[in-house]
């Protein structure tokens, strides 16, 4: 199993309007990821992520394809350490 640590990730592109949230959201629980998916300003969404990474490698591998209405232009993610502050994945 790898570390425990925390992601920044943000996402720009066709992100918003296209279900990118419960995308996120969907695949985060699948992997037992705790944190939270929202939109930001100009066409972009936050990710905050804690849990191994390896599933948080994962999760943005598959942020990369996003649904099916999205166009992901960029993910940039800060890595830092795990702080277990989240319980749950929600949207916000």
């Amino acid at each position: 199993m790898s570390e425990l640590c925390h992601a920044d990730i943000q996402i720009t592109g066709l992100v918003q309007g296209v279900f990118f949230r419960a995308f996120t959201s969907r695949i985060a629980k699948s992997l037992n990821i705790k944190g939270y998916v929202h939109n930001m300003p100009k066409s972009a969404v936050e990710v905050v992520a804690e849990g191994h990474r390896n599933d948080i490698e994962e999760l943005i591998m598959k942020l990369h394809a996003g649904p099916p209405e999205s166009l992901v232009e960029n993910i940039a993610t800060k890595w830092s350490d795990y702080t277990g502050q989240f319980t749950t994945f929600e949207i916000k």
